[in-house]
């Protein structure tokens, strides 16, 4: 009975390695051994990062929130309390654009949570 020989596949899987390692520094891209792990540690940092962008992104955006409120005599925790509380319905993000972007329109919704805030009170 013949025997298999595995060289082909080896040789394919050892390409798709350094084929993905490309890009990298020095040893990284051209000894199989280190590719193979610098990739799976690649993997795993662009695993956990894309969860850290939409963290860092919210930070950015409450950031920009707080500094337009303040502009308009109002701090971001009051701010978000009267939206809340008046029934406004507008995530961070668009807050965020209508604050750097638009300003005229972003007061007149400051203006609208401190109604929502006195109703309530």
């Amino acid at each position: 009975m013949a025997r298999v020989k595995r060289g082909m596949m080896v040789h394919k899987r050892h390409k798709k390695v350094l084929e993905a390692a490309s890009g990298y520094f020095a040893g990284k891209r051209s000894l199989f051994k280190t590719a193979n792990e610098q990739i799976q540690k690649s993997g795993n940092y662009a695993y956990r990062d894309r969860r850290n962008k939409k963290r860092n992104f919210r930070r950015l955006w409450i950031t920009r929130i707080n500094a337009a409120c303040r502009m308009n005599g109002m701090p971001y925790n009051r701010f978000m309390e009267g939206l809340r509380k008046g029934g406004v319905m507008i995530d961070r993000k668009v807050l965020a654009d209508l604050a750097v972007h638009d300003p005229a329109t972003f007061a007149k919704i400051v203006a609208q949570a401190a109604s929502g805030l006195t109703v309530t009170e």
